[in-house]
């Protein structure tokens, strides 16, 4: 990654004018995402600046309960710049981060000033994960989409952001996390 290639991104405002799938939801969520003040609280002590991007498409449900209150980030935390890239054209960063083997997304990858990798987080939040790949494995398409809404729903994006904020307090000093 440079500055150049994260330049061809999109911002998150740009990326849900163009959704074509799912736009409706895509712009709900836009709307209404937040982020807990503790995890901004948490943020603005970064030292350094943060480039992430978030390798997305449009037809992913996770990204849309993921992807509006991290790219809020962009707006609340000085030092964080988000842009929305995606999956689909950028193989070379997506198959760096595989899950389990797979092309999941959303995947939000962390880099420093410099252009170091620092970290990434995805596809999913790490208790729906667990669930995803334990009960979610045992129970119809319907029922697990179902729950997978609910979950996203009820979360809010607080749990995906409380883990992508620990995984940059991390990568800021490997011996904090956040609280």
């Amino acid at each position: 990654m440079n500055a150049a290639r994260f330049a061809t991104g999109q911002t998150f405002g740009d990326f849900v004018a163009s959704a074509k799938e799912y736009h409706e939801l895509w712009r709900l969520g836009a709307k209404r995402a937040e982020v807990p003040a503790s995890v901004v609280a948490d943020l603005i002590t970064l030292q350094q600046p943060l480039h992430l991007v978030v390798l997305n498409e449009d037809w992913c449900l996770d990204a849309v309960g993921t992807v509006p209150p991290i790219a809020k980030l962009d707006e609340l935390v000085p030092g964080i710049d988000i842009m929305v890239m995606g999956r689909d054209v950028n193989p070379d960063l997506m198959d760096a981060h595989l899950t389990d083997g797979g092309r999941s997304i959303p995947l939000v990858i962390a880099y420093d000033d410099d252009w170091k990798e620092l970290g990434w987080w995805g596809p999913r939040p790490a208790p729906l994960q667990q669930w995803v790949k334990s009960v979610g494995m045992t129970v119809p398409k319907e029922e697990k989409y179902h729950y997978v809404r609910t979950w996203y729903a009820r979360d809010r994006g607080e749990t995906t952001l409380r883990e992508i904020a620990d995984l940059l307090l991390r990568c800021a000093d490997p011996t904090a996390t956040s609280g």
